[in-house]
């Protein structure tokens, strides 16, 4: 599986520009966005203000200290956000290199002229030779040929484009490096494949998830109440006779709300798409991210999904006395104006196994084109008919052919190819049956390792397929999904996501053809394959660039690192405020309250000792997370409860214990330098 190249978190040319962003985030029009951080420089402003009123027995020398480290701390927090931006912006500059000003040849007629690919319009048709680059998506509408796209995947093994498929969709910046094909453009300049995503790495079109919007909720609700309970602080310390300097106040709040977790909160989103994208999978949505590691159900398109997606004919067998050598001549007559992949193997097999030497239809031969309502293709040659279609329709086609004893061995024959999980084509000649065509799915190597893999993870995986009871059930043992849907239509398709949703479950959708663009809308995660048609491609909420369905399980794994890795540092966060709630109180208001000395555990130098140590702690807390936010805390699969006991020990411990052996450091260290 090929990534996309990363950077390492700390290089000058990530972090030189993201303190300069860092700086231009403090535009309250910005950090507005995040409440918690506005907060904590609206005190920083405040207490800048204040710096030199005197009389609150506070040393000037102490309030700028103060102050420094509260712009710290809102600094930190911009920092963490530009610096996830960063990596994006590094990634999407890689992938802006591919998409140069091209030309393109755009056909009006038979007449062909050069035009610039931002002169290119949905609708035009451009023709593309060996060598040249596409110039904007489209859907080859004539031809076929090999296609390089390691620009936008990474990998360097060409693949097959062609007309009236699931894989004629191709992409800007991709080189045809053989033949030559017509395409239709489909998208206007500035809305291609390419330019989505390089706005979507850059996280210039990154909206926040329902998740995070509920968990910023939360932190400003936890801010109000801190605010509130600090605002009461006033009146106690009056009732016992005393005063609480601003400035302690200030910075007694600013310990208190959830700066940690509000910093670092847009970079863990911003991180897990990052991650997405340097597998290869563009998500167009944090909420497809998010909804990825709760799968419950995978459904999968088995033609181009779990198959490799050309099925191969591999075998001829004649029924009623036929000769194989005659089935296979009549076979490639069939077959020869056929382009698809099945119809060509036909032909090659034909020629391989039985010297048939044919090579172009007689003169005066008519096609017979095939058709989803007829399921039949053919040709009239020399005044005789030769059909070649699915077995139902072969019979349905020919009524007096289905009573004798050629049709029972024909079914015989094609109930042992499905069974085999092949596919059975019949082929007929002015109504006489000669036999089948066993054309085999070829099912993609190591995929039933993966989803062993999926099953470990408690995602239950159902193949979708047009195919037959018979032939989908060898396909689903062969592979190793847990259920089958056969005979699907794209109604069937959608009434079982539906009838999952229902059920509460969460549902993921992999495929890659216009047949699946409904499903892959109504699926909680739509993961298309960019192998697909560009129906599916609009369709999905992510684009798998390497065309492997199985990737669903880095996705789920990557959706999962995502909420973890919220989760542990919202715990850490908590945890971490309590602590500090109990380490600074006591030593703050001891002088009001000498009873609170026995709470004291910290044994902190003096109250101002206590809040410059808490301060300086709360802001350096941040830069120090910035790595487990970007990279992401690290996932095995395990149950839900396991789970949430290992970071209820490890970041909500630690959460607690950080404080205690953080403050009383900076404490020693304030007390040495003599700074309070």
């Amino acid at each position: 599986m090929a990534r996309t190249p990363t950077k390492s978190l700390f290089t000058a040319d990530l972090i030189i520009p993201a303190i300069g962003d860092a700086f231009r985030k403090l535009d309250p029009r910005q950090l507005i966005r995040n409440p918690v951080m506005f907060v904590t420089a609206v005190v920083a402003t405040l207490l800048t203000i204040l710096v030199n009123v005197g009389g609150d027995g506070l040393s000037v020398g102490f309030k700028v200290q103060l102050v420094i480290w509260l712009w710290l701390t809102v600094l930190f927090g911009t920092f963490a956000e530009a610096l996830a931006e960063g990596r994006g912006k590094a990634q999407a500059a890689s992938l802006r290199a591919t998409k140069a000003e091209l030309t393109a040849r755009r056909m009006k007629g038979d007449q062909v002229e050069s035009v610039p690919a931002s002169a290119l319009r949905s609708g035009d048709i451009v023709l593309v030779t060996m060598g040249d680059l596409i110039p904007a998506d489209g859907e080859v509408v004539w031809g076929v040929a090999s296609v390089n796209e390691a620009a936008i995947t990474g990998e360097s093994a060409p693949v097959i484009r062609e007309a009236g498929g699931d894989r004629s969709a191709v992409t800007a910046g991709t080189r045809v490096i053989s033949d030559e094909i017509r395409v239709k453009i489909t998208a206007n300049p500035g809305e291609g494949f390419l330019d989505r995503m390089i706005a979507l790495v850059e996280g210039a079109e990154r909206q926040k998830t329902p998740n995070e919007i509920a968990l910023t909720l939360l932190l400003v609700g936890l801010t109000i109440i801190f605010l509130i309970a600090v605002g009461t602080i006033p009146g106690f310390a009056s009732y016992a006779g005393g005063r609480v300097p601003v400035a302690i106040l200030a910075a007694l709040l600013i310990t208190l709300i959830p700066t940690t977790i509000a910093a670092l909160l847009s970079a863990i989103g911003i991180a897990g798409m990052d991650r997405l994208v340097r597998f290869n999978v563009l998500a167009k949505s944090g909420r497809a991210v998010e909804a990825a590691g709760d799968i419950d159900v995978l459904l999968l398109d088995k033609t181009g999904t779990i198959t490799i997606g050309d099925r191969q004919a591999s075998e001829f067998r004649s029924v009623g006395g036929t000769r194989d050598e005659e089935l296979a001549e009549a076979a490639l007559l069939a077959s020869l104006a056929d382009e698809t992949p099945e119809g060509r193997s036909i032909v090659v097999l034909a020629r391989d196994k039985f010297g048939v030497t044919t090579s172009v239809l007689p003169d005066g031969a008519e096609v017979i084109p095939f058709t989803a309502q007829t399921r039949i293709s053919g040709v009239k040659v020399n005044g005789s008919l030769i059909q070649k279609g699915a077995v139902d329709s072969i019979l349905k086609a020919n009524p007096g052919a289905g009573a004798t004893a050629a049709a029972t061995e024909l079914r015989r024959i094609t109930d042992e190819i499905a069974r085999a999980g092949g596919t059975p084509l019949a082929v007929a000649r002015d109504g006489r049956l000669l036999g089948a065509i066993f054309l085999k799915d070829v099912v993609k190597a190591g995929i039933r390792e993966r989803f062993g893999e999926l099953r470990a993870m408690g995602i239950r995986t159902v193949m979708i397929t047009g195919d037959n009871p018979l032939t989908a059930a060898a396909i689903a043992a062969e592979a190793g999904v847990d259920d089958f849907l056969a005979q699907a239509t794209p109604e069937d398709k959608l009434d079982l996501i539906r009838k999952e949703q229902q059920g509460g479950r969460l549902v993921a959708m992999c495929g890659d053809g216009t047949n699946d663009a409904p499903a892959l809308a109504q699926a909680d995660v739509g993961v298309a394959m960019n192998t697909g048609t560009q129906a599916a491609r609009e369709a999905g909420n992510m684009v798998d660039l390497d065309s492997d369905p199985t990737k669903l399980i880095e996705i789920v794994g990557l959706g999962k690192q995502l909420l973890m890795t919220r989760g542990a540092l919202t715990t850490f966060s908590v945890a971490n405020d309590v602590a500090k709630y109990f380490a600074i109180i006591p030593a703050m208001f001891v002088a009001l309250y000498p009873g609170l000395g026995v709470l004291n555990v910290m044994r902190l130098g003096s109250p101002e000792s206590a809040i410059l140590s808490a301060i300086i702690f709360n802001a350096i807390i941040i830069p120090m997370l910035v790595p487990l936010a970007l990279k992401g805390v690290a996932y095995k699969p395990m149950a839900a409860g396991p789970l949430l006991a290992r970071n209820l020990a490890v970041y909500g411990l630690g959460g607690l214990v950080a404080p205690f052996v953080g403050i009383k450091l900076i404490d020693l260290l304030v007390g040495a330098l003599g700074l309070a």
